[in-house]
């Protein structure tokens, strides 16, 4: 996970929407899945931290110096 950005939020979006579109195929499982996917992406840069905290912060030490966010 990197900085918050926009447009790479963005290029997401359209990504999995494009795939959407251009797969009438896809089961519906996956298609849910998808649109889960689309439906949860972070839309702003505080949303977007609160989740890297929140994945960082569950994380064990596994050794000494390990930084804590919490």
């Amino acid at each position: 996970m990197g900085p918050f950005s926009e447009t790479v939020q963005k290029h997401r979006a359209d990504s999995i929407q494009y795939l959407l579109d251009t797969n009438p195929q896809i089961d519906d499982y996956m298609k849910s899945i998808w649109q889960s996917k689309l439906k949860d992406l972070a839309l702003t840069e505080d949303e977007y931290n609160a989740r890297v905290k929140k994945i960082y912060s569950l994380m064990r030490p596994k050794h000494r110096g390990w930084v804590s966010y919490e």
